[in-house]
């Protein structure tokens, strides 16, 4: 029974109607996805409210997204990714990384394309990423490589690895999903040039994931080094494993001797090691910072030993910089604190807290000296500044505070492979679950979703991985705005909405080739990736590019992977794809070092992944009189085998079967 918060609205309305009040929620949930006043999870909670008061939708679909088999396999997924992590599976390959790279980056480089892109295709790549970012800082540090030069190589080809899969990237699963809903629903009436298939399969996706993979590589082993900066992060540049000294920050008073005096001069021959100077909020790294003159407010992160650094400050007559206890601002009173950068995850609960509400003084006795966000760092009014994913914490902690945030998984704690922790004894058995999930879900009828949820069960059963562990896993972001999405996807299908926006597409490309609409799909999806999430752009552009595959004879799984690649080809921004989030902090980034690299990436893919994606093989008039031809000279008869036809291919010869189209009568 159903219960329309506001009476007979929407039911007795005309469909016109309904669609604008349809654009009206998808405008308001796209506002809030993109500024982000509001915690994802709970905008997506906003927009089913709107759908569920508005009566557009039964209460079964909106709330069909949390029970949707998309949903559950991915959030499977995740665990299944964690355990790999937390038991070290994948530790053993990653670590060879120092003794096979030998201080060369094309060597590290190579490493990476033939590493990253294998995990990422069975494996979720966020943790992929988490993995290696201190193993890559070690060689860094090991090797005085720059990360700038490795980081975005390093979220960039695990995207790439991520699309060879259906279980790549949770677009691809969550399009997938959507595809075996609307074969079940659709399958009888279906008039597309190509006949519907029960869903993907593991690998369909692998000729052009490969394509994009060769291009992508190529373009990131030889021009990465020349369009990424020399730049460090500030625990890139740390000496871990020197017990005797500590980072700290020091504010350069107007009195104080060192203004008016180049930092080169000050620091030759000193025992102290300047790692960067903040002027403005501007972080100044590099051979640069040696011929600037000091300026009173200059802060300068200094390392070394605390009676030499206590000596400087003293000397000089500079300040120690002050630090955020929670609600107030306090002189700093140690200087024997490690000093630690926290990069806050996608998913992570802080997100949307200001820095003085995560009360992370009262709860691990943490300071906070500065917030680094888009490359600026910021020290003064931080106490009510609002967190992002993204944003680096620049903190004064001990090692069991430091702990506890690994263990709460809402921050990333940049340091070295030194300070990461498995447990190696259950990594084989991990190893094996996911192979099987793997290899059951290729090689046989059993629906991912089944092969998944077993496979979790069994690494619980077997404690692989705890259940708090395998709760942290879940990304509530992702999963939340799903609920949301396909509820969103379902309504732009069933108000009529899809049906308006695909005969305007028609009427504006209806004279197109095929080849054209599905690169017009591929850069709407990338585009609009960039500033909404890949999974929400995915679930509403599917009900259209249905649609338009059937009314233009288009090969609809050309359509749909259109929209997969392009989701998952987000490289021009940093808020694009959340590792290209999380790897900001580790390598120094500033946003237009990601365009700079980006765009010529998103082009590339743009030009490598609608090449190979099949188009139709005949136009309408071709169809017609086939299927006349047909029906007159052999019967109507079903190949009982058009189901599992590969994708793109389609009965045309004089002694096959006709495929489903033609067993139409016209």
């Amino acid at each position: 029974m159903e219960f329309p918060i506001l009476p007979l609205i929407l039911a007795a309305l005309d469909p016109v109607v309904q669609q604008w009040v349809l654009g009206a929620i998808l405008l308001l949930g796209v506002v809030l996805y993109v500024r982000q006043w509001l915690p994802i999870e709970t905008t997506s909670i906003l927009l089913l409210a709107c759908l569920a008061m508005t009566g557009i939708l039964t209460t079964e679909q909106v709330f069909s997204g949390f029970a949707n088999a998309a949903t559950i396999t991915i959030g499977a997924m995740f665990i299944l990714s964690s355990s790999l992590v937390r038991t070290g599976a994948l530790e053993y390959l990653a670590q060879k990384f120092a003794a096979l790279s030998r201080g060369s980056l094309f060597r590290v480089l190579v490493l990476l394309a033939l590493f990253v892109p294998l995990a990422s295709a069975f494996v979720n790549n966020t943790p992929i990423v988490v993995m290696m970012i201190p193993i890559l800082l070690s060689i860094c540090r090991e090797f005085e490589i720059k990360p700038s030069k490795v980081m975005i190589p390093l979220s960039f080809f695990s995207i790439l690895g991520g699309i060879c899969t259906l279980l790549g990237t949770s677009t691809n699963i969550l399009v997938d999903g959507e595809y075996r809903k609307y074969y079940e629903k659709h399958a009888e009436g279906w008039t597309g040039a190509v006949p519907l298939r029960e869903g993907f399969e593991v690998f369909d996706f692998l000729p052009v994931g490969l394509a994009c993979l060769g291009v992508g590589g190529v373009f990131l082993l030889f021009f990465s080094r020349k369009l990424l900066p020399e730049r460090s992060s500030l625990s890139g540049m740390a000496q871990l494993g020197r017990q005797a000294t500590f980072v700290t920050e020091v504010i350069v008073r107007s009195d104080s001797s060192l203004v008016g005096k180049k930092v080169g001069a000050v620091f030759e021959g000193s025992k102290l090691r300047l790692l960067e100077l903040v002027r403005s909020e501007e972080i100044v790294l590099g051979s640069a910072v040696k011929e600037l003159e000091i300026e009173a407010e200059d802060a300068l992160i200094i390392e070394g030993r605390a009676q030499d650094l206590k000596g400087f400050v003293d000397e000089s007559s500079a300040d120690l910089a002050s630090v955020v206890e929670d609600d107030t601002r306090v002189p700093m009173r140690t200087i024997e604190l490690k000093l630690a950068e926290l990069v806050v995850m996608p998913d992570s609960s802080w997100e949307t807290l200001t820095v003085s509400e995560l009360r992370l003084n009262a709860r691990y006795g943490i300071k906070v000296m500065a917030v680094q966000r888009h490359g600026k760092q910021h020290r003064y009014r931080i106490r009510g500044m609002r967190v992002h994913a993204g944003d680096v914490l620049l903190v004064q902690a001990d090692d069991a505070a430091l702990n506890e945030i690994r263990e709460s998984e809402d921050a990333l704690v940049v340091e070295g492979v030194e300070g990461t922790l498995v447990n190696a004894r259950k990594s084989p058995l991990a190893a094996l679950t996911l192979g099987a999930v793997v290899a059951v879900a290729a090689s046989t009828p059993v629906p991912l979703i089944y092969t998944a949820l077993v496979g979790v069960a069994f690494l619980l059963v077997t404690r692989c991985i705890r259940i708090d562990e395998a709760m942290r896993s879940l990304d509530t972001t992702v999963l939340f705005l799903l609920a949301a999405a396909i509820p969103l996807g379902i309504a732009v299908e069933s108000t009529g909405l899809a049906g308006s926006i695909v005969q305007v597409v028609v009427g504006g490309l209806g004279d197109a080739s095929p080849r054209v609409i599905i690169s017009v799909f591929f850069l709407l999806t990338s585009l609009l990736t960039t500033f909404l999430s890949n999974s929400a752009v995915a679930v509403l552009l599917f009900p259209i590019a249905m649609g338009l595959a059937e009314q233009l004879g288009i090969n609809h799984e050309a359509l749909l992977m259109a929209i997969c690649l392009g989701a998952s080809a987000s490289f021009m921004t940093p808020i694009g794809y959340q590792t290209n989030t999380i790897v900001m902090g580790p390598g120094g980034y500033l946003f237009r070092d990601y365009f700079k690299i980006g765009l010529p990436m998103n082009l590339l893919m743009w030009l490598t992944a609608t090449r190979p994606l099949p188009t139709r093989q005949k136009t309408r008039h071709e169809l017609h009189a086939s299927s006349r031809s047909t029906w007159t000279s052999k019967g109507c008869e079903r190949s009982p085998t058009t189901s599992g036809l590969p994708m793109g291919s389609m009965c045309s010869s004089p002694n096959s079967r006709p495929s489903a189209p033609s067993c139409r009568r016209p």
